[in-house]
């Protein structure tokens, strides 16, 4: 993960995603991580993860389209540190959010501010 300022990388992470880790996020359930283009929009300081800052998926997209199947798009994705049990560096195995350690995403979490656009791509 690229941590940008205009076209300048600030910092750069290596991250775990969705123990699904191809494709992009269509259902609650999946495993997968959302692609596309989003915002941070919110912030837990009191997360199970260490910290977490909110991505504002599902937008109306991914809404439209999961409801087209009868299903429900999922939502809660963050990207946030690792509990204990995730600390020995394992890889893709969160239900959809983008994972870092949790020295990163103290970094993150003070430089990034809700409103920021990211954009996930495969």
């Amino acid at each position: 993960m690229y941590l940008l300022h205009h076209d300048e990388v600030l910092r750069d992470y290596d991250i775990g995603l969705g123990f699904a880790p191809r494709g992009h996020k269509r259902f609650s359930g999946d495993g997968r991580t959302p692609e596309g283009t989003y915002i941070i929009d919110r912030r837990n300081p009191n997360s199970k993860y260490h910290l977490s800052i909110g991505v504002s998926y599902p937008n109306k997209y991914d809404d439209a389209f999961a409801s087209t199947q009868g299903k429900s798009p999922g939502g809660d994705i963050f990207i946030h540190g690792r509990p204990p049990e995730y600390r020995d560096g394992r890889r893709d195995w969160t239900a959809g959010c983008i994972a870092v350690t949790d020295d990163e995403i103290e970094q993150i979490y003070a430089m990034v501010r809700d409103g920021t656009p990211i954009t996930i791509r495969p």
